[in-house]
């Protein structure tokens, strides 16, 4: 399976989507999943624009078209009724595959999400023509259950969109990456699956996101890895 890390630098409007069909053009002949960040669509700081910038499913449908070339994993800003989620799309065979919707929404020091979005419910797994899959929207994987009911759901592949920004700077590396490396690893382990993770890069009002995106295999490998704070898109066989 070919496997596109889109490790992207999101800006704070909605030309994203024009800049990810662009992408997904370029790599569509050497790839079978292309994945983005959280909030790819829209970039993260969005705060009140929430209301003009989110997304009706139905303005995504060029990456349902799209999709008939590869699978395309999305993070966006998306309008549910009156309500907004922050949510991960997947998007394959020409449709919209499945809608995992943040569950766990930080609201403390630097995140205000909980205040602007309305959190998800569950965390589930479906079928693709790759194997069986399911998503991750960065907090959700910082709670302890998470893993426990991802181990029921028996995927071969969790797929986690974050926007994690750089903290806890030390000689020898960023605590943070530090911190997300031992979760990713404990997932893998703990539900047998490979763990694909994908960490946006760039500046958004003070906030620096690290990058370091990666696929994590069955054994808590880390296999293949991208460098920091660079907009790098790149394709791994595995």
């Amino acid at each position: 399976m070919r496997i596109t890390l889109a490790q992207t630098s999101p800006k704070l409007n909605r030309s994203n989507l024009v800049d990810m069909i662009q992408i997904v053009k370029e790599f569509q002949k050497e790839s079978d999943l292309i994945v983005f960040p959280e909030l790819s669509l829209n970039g993260y700081l969005l705060q009140d624009k929430l209301f003009e910038d989110a997304w009706y499913l139905n303005e995504l449908d060029k990456l349902k078209e799209l999709s008939l070339g590869l699978d395309i994993v999305v993070g966006g800003a998306i309008k549910d009724g009156c309500l907004f989620r922050n949510a991960a799309l997947y998007f394959s065979q020409g449709k919209l595959l499945s809608q995992h919707n943040k569950v766990h929404l930080p609201n403390y020091g630097m995140f205000e999400e909980a205040r602007y979005f309305a959190g998800g419910d569950k965390f589930e797994s479906f079928v693709t023509s790759h194997g069986r899959v399911s998503m991750l929207v960065c907090e959700d994987l910082w709670h302890a259950s998470v893993n426990e009911q991802l181990f029921h759901e028996n995927p071969d592949y969790i797929i986690a969109l974050v926007a994690s920004p750089a903290r806890g700077f030390e000689d020898d590396g960023l605590v943070i990456q530090d911190q997300w490396y031992a979760l990713l690893k404990s997932a893998a382990l703990h539900c047998n699956a490979k763990v694909v993770f994908v960490n946006r890069v760039g500046f958004e009002d003070g906030l620096g996101f690290w990058g370091g995106s990666c696929i994590v295999d069955k054994n808590a490998k880390i296999v293949h890895k991208l460098a920091h704070y660079e907009t790098l898109i790149k394709t791994f066989n595995i």
